[in-house]
């Protein structure tokens, strides 16, 4: 690969991240109805099996790829992500919204302290005044009251696992076929979740309105949106991508407020702004 081309790709990566981030939070409001018709586990299998049959229906070709150490490999990273959904749903059901979307969002925290200790990479105190600053943005943003108990704490489990999720696509996506890894990833999503869902029985989408949210979240918000961070993550650090990611929370609120008409409170802004910034400091940073 020419220098040229690898510079390119250095400023592409944040962009492509940054537009997940914007599809997950746009995601999270329109599951918000769909998710009350149907059972989260049973959702979150019609997303991820869909996900994986469009993708192989797209390109057949490329199950010829998947040799055993992508298959290890990518199933690995695709247990960690599966695992922090299912954590996630199981706290949200114990818990609030807000305290959910700010206790998952501490994986801008779990990914650099995995990366330390599993992958030896050295975090400089500016990194770590960056997680600091994205995290007390994340905290203006959600929380509005603090409780401990067991959805918490399953939601912080849920952190650790998207944490190590970030870690390992880090580690792994490099030379590997960023589209092979994304079907493993969630071929892996849909085996736990389906484990899930047909354990305390599994619901059919009801209607049109869910069917069309499963598609939309399955072919935007999971295929397309796992491959660019697949792609991503072989050419940025472990721990500027959880940055970069809790701009999800920020998009979240923006849609919110622009589509819903919810209020715009100043304490909602200054935390959005501070994620923002948090975000840019580190991506120009690294630039220099």
């Amino acid at each position: 690969m020419s220098a040229s081309t690898h510079n390119i790709k250095l400023k592409l990566a944040p962009l492509a991240l940054l537009a997940v981030a914007a599809s997950w939070g746009f995601a999270f409001l329109v599951m918000k109805d769909a998710i009350e018709r149907q059972s989260v586990n049973s959702f979150l299998f019609s997303r991820f099996a869909l996900a994986v049959v469009v993708m192989v229906g797209l390109k057949p070709s490329i199950l010829k790829r998947l040799d055993r150490d992508l298959i290890y490999k990518g199933g690995i990273a695709g247990f960690f992500l599966g695992s922090g959904y299912i954590f996630q749903t199981m706290g949200l059901a114990r818990t609030g919204i807000a305290v959910t979307g700010f206790i998952t969002g501490l994986y801008v925290i779990t990914a650099p302290l995995l990366a330390a200790v599993f992958l030896k990479e050295k975090i400089t105190k500016f990194t770590w005044f960056c997680v600091g600053l994205a995290t007390f943005g994340l905290a203006l943003l959600s929380l509005n009251g603090w409780s401990i108990g067991a959805g918490e704490f399953f939601v912080l489990l849920s952190a650790f696992c998207f944490g190590a999720h970030i870690v390992s696509l880090s580690q792994w996506s490099n030379g590997r076929d960023a589209y092979a890894m994304t079907v493993v990833q969630l071929a892996a999503c849909a085996l736990l979740s389906g484990i899930f869902s047909f354990a305390e029985g599994f619901q059919t989408p009801p209607d049109f309105g869910v069917w069309s949210v499963i598609i939309f979240t399955a072919i935007i918000c999971t295929a397309l949106a796992f491959i660019v961070q697949t792609w991503s993550q072989a050419h940025i650090a472990a721990t500027k991508v959880a940055v970069i990611l809790t701009m999800e929370v920020v998009f979240a609120a923006f849609f919110a407020i622009l589509l819903y008409g919810e209020r715009l409170t100043f304490k909602i802004a200054l935390g959005g702004a501070i994620v923002v910034a948090a975000m840019f400091l580190l991506v120009v940073k690294e630039k220099k």
